[in-house]
This record gives structure tokens, sequence and C-alpha cells, in this order.
């Protein structure tokens, strides 16, 4: 299959602002940031918040200056959205990490313009248009979409290695995860290297390296939690061994991925005058680039296909087998495009049909993913949203797939799960 070159690290240069958001004092703590970014908004015009509550993470405002004489398009041009993290998020997320994703997806002309950071979030351009629903990602014109510009992202953006900066929480490691003696801090190099590596041969970070830093992460105050630890660190051994080294796009198998294509962070970009696009073909960007990474496309693509059915994950609304045959047909045309190769070079349907076929096989490990990353928010979130229940959700869907794919479920006689159903649907 193509490959990609890889990357070299960017230096960020983005300003920072060393100021904090409190969600106590909501429009005064951003009333300062704005005004550190913009002082000449102050006594100029009406500086007015919206606030978007798509995400379950983290707190975004958009924020306006309403001057005379502005149309709401010059308002919406001027306008910047405020994106603070949620509390105990760096915890799970490389902050760092997440910046260089965002100054090199902007140098792809693919992520709006980051204007400042600050301690607890950024600040970056707003991104006009209307933000999707679940129902929205189930309709054709937006799935192609969606397939046309994650390939983009996946051809055109190099993965970049890691700056291999220290982790800032501590770590309950011990024996049964592989750590001989225990780290007082995720700063140890020791476990460091534990994380860089889980993955042979492949450059962190990556989609692994990132499942075992979560698995290293999480809570362990009873014995059934580090029972449970255990198990969670056993099953990321064993899909590293099975699933990391299979051949697919891009670079020693790795793209660009955003994973994390739910609804929420899908922008149909309004149609414009004198656009040469058909109205009925649908333009989409992507924000919220916190947990992109390196990872296998199959994954991001199923991961996407997961947020189909929501927060409340409705399996029943999952894509076919002829949807996904539909997406997917759309995506590699739009990678090869992107890539700038000779399409009568390629077999454009062959390479469909195994991209299809990869992300048949990686469908069950996003609700690994998720799973792992619930239970670490269940404990550290303080958003209303019962994450515990997302957990179970979503590892139940990992291991219905284990069962499914090992033939245990049809030994046993169990009833195949409404999800596994659904996914055999033509």
């Amino acid at each position: 299959m193509a490959t990609i070159p890889a990357g070299k690290a960017i230096k960020s240069s983005v300003r920072f602002i060393p100021l904090t958001y409190n969600p106590a004092e909501s429009e005064t703590s951003a009333l300062r940031l704005i005004l550190a970014l913009r002082p000449e908004w102050e006594n100029n015009g009406k500086v007015e918040f919206v606030r978007f509550t798509d995400g379950i993470t983290n707190t975004l405002l958009k924020v306006v200056n309403k001057r005379p004489g502005l149309s709401a398009d010059d308002i919406d041009t001027e306008a910047v959205l405020l994106r603070a993290y949620g509390k105990g998020t760096d915890l799970i997320i490389d902050r760092e990490r997440e910046t260089q994703n965002h100054e090199l997806l902007m140098q792809h002309g693919l992520a709006p313009t980051l204007l400042a950071r600050f301690h607890n979030g950024m600040l970056y351009r707003f991104i006009r248009g209307s933000v999707t629903s679940p129902a929205d990602l189930r309709r054709q014109e937006i799935w192609r979409a969606v397939a046309r510009r994650l390939a983009e992202w996946h051809a055109v953006v190099p993965c970049l290695p890691s700056s291999h900066e220290p982790l800032s929480a501590e770590v309950n490691a011990s024996q049964e995860l592989g750590i001989s003696a225990s780290t007082q801090s995720k700063k140890d190099p020791i476990l460091q290297s534990s994380i860089d590596n889980v993955a042979p041969g492949k450059p962190a970070p990556n989609v692994w390296t990132v499942m075992q830093k979560w698995i290293y992460a999480l809570p362990v105050e009873t014995p059934a939690d580090t029972a449970r630890q255990a198990l969670l660190q056993k099953e990321l051994t064993r899909l590293v061994e099975e699933f990391s080294n299979r051949p697919g796009l891009g670079h020693n198998g790795l793209v660009f991925a955003h994973c994390d294509l739910l609804s929420g962070n899908v922008i149909i970009q309004p149609h414009t005058t004198g656009s040469t696009t058909p109205e009925t073909s649908k333009i989409v960007s992507f924000i919220d680039y916190e947990y992109a990474a390196p990872s296998p496309a199959a994954f991001d693509i199923a991961n996407h296909f997961a947020e189909w059915g929501g927060f409340d994950c409705e399996h029943a609304l999952l894509p076919t087998r002829s949807q996904r045959l539909d997406f997917v047909r759309e995506y590699i045309k739009s990678y090869f495009e992107h890539l700038g190769q000779d399409q009568s070079q390629v077999n454009q349907e062959a390479e469909a049909h195994r991209l299809f076929n990869e992300i048949d096989v990686f469908r069950g490990i996003p609700g690994f993913y998720w799973g792992i990353w619930a239970i670490i928010q269940a404990k550290i979130s303080q958003i209303d949203f019962d994450y515990a229940s997302y957990a179970e959700i979503r590892l139940n869907e990992y291991w219905s797939w284990r069962e499914e794919i090992e033939g245990t479920r049809t030994a046993s006689k169990k009833e195949m799960p409404l999800r596994e159903r659904r996914w055999q649907e033509e």
C-alpha cells in the first residue's frame, strides 16, 4: 500500500496567556482571557458568549464582539472559540502534543488558526458551519463528505515523532503490569519507556501507547480495581501482538488519525457564493485534536462508525455493510487523489475491499479504547455524564467482538448481540 513520509516534531510558536478559565466564574474568567487576546475589544462593542454543549469532557464557548455596523458574517469572521479542558484530563491527554497536532494541521489547511494557549485551555478562530448530530452522520451526503476529509487527513498529514515530554501524574505500577519495581511518578523514565515501547517497531506516540498510558492511569483503590487493571493490561498486550503489525495505509501501517470523530467534532461548512462545488456535495471540517495520534486507518474509521449511534450507543443505528462500503469507496478515491498518485495505477475497488475488510477486523477495538477512557473519567470528571455505564457498554462491545471472532459465542449457543447483528446486515 501507499506510504507517506514521517514528519519532524514542531516547536510551538503559539502565544501563551498566563491566565486560567474558572467554570465557577465562567464569563468573568473568559472575558479576562479574551481581552488579553483582543484588548481592542474592551469598551468597543458588546462581547457575548455562546456555550456549546456537544462534548462530554471540555467546556467550549464561542466569543463574539457585536460592534455597531458589523454584519452577522463580519461578527463570525472575528469570533473566537475558547476551549477549556475538563478537570483532571491531563491525566489522559498530552496537551503539548495536542498543540503540536493543531499547528501541524494548520500547516495543511485542516485546522483553524490557533490564537493562544492558557493554563487550562486554548483560543482559536471560529469555524463557520453547523455541528452535525449522530443522525447527520447517517446521511449519505454527510458520510461521503466525512470520508473525503478523513482520507485527506490520512494521506497528507505526516505522523510526528514524540517529543518525549515527561508525564505529569502518578501511577500505580505493579509486577502484573510488567513493571518490576514500583514507580513513584509517571515522570519516571522507566515507565515512559514502557509506554513508548508497548508496540515494538512503531514510533511513539500511537494508538497503542495511548491505551497503555490510560491503563497505567486506571484507579486501583480496591482489589477489584487492581484485578480489572491487570485484565485490561493482558488484553492490550494481546491486541498489540495480534493487530499492531498488520499491513495498512500510511507509513509503517500508521496514518495521522483523529481518533475521536464523533458528531460534535464534524462541522458542515456553509455553501459559499461562487463555489464550484454543487450544493448537493457537502464539505466538512473536523475540530478538537486532543486524541489525534498515529493509528491504523481501519481503527480511525471503525471508531467513527461507532459514533453513528451517539453517546447512547444505539447499536441498531450503526452502518450496514453497504453503507460502510459506500463510505470506504469514497474514502479510497479521495485518499489516492490526495497522495497525487496516477489513478490508472491504482485498483480502487480492490483497495476499497481490502480496507473494508480491515475495518471489519478492527470493529471491536474502539470499544476497548473508550471503555478504558471512561473508567478514568468516571473517577476524575465533574461533568454530569454516566461514565461508569458508558464504560460498561463500550467494554461489552469489545468482549462481544472477541466472542464473535473466536467462535466462543457460537460454541456456547448464545444469541448474537445487536451490535454484531447490525454489523452483518447488508
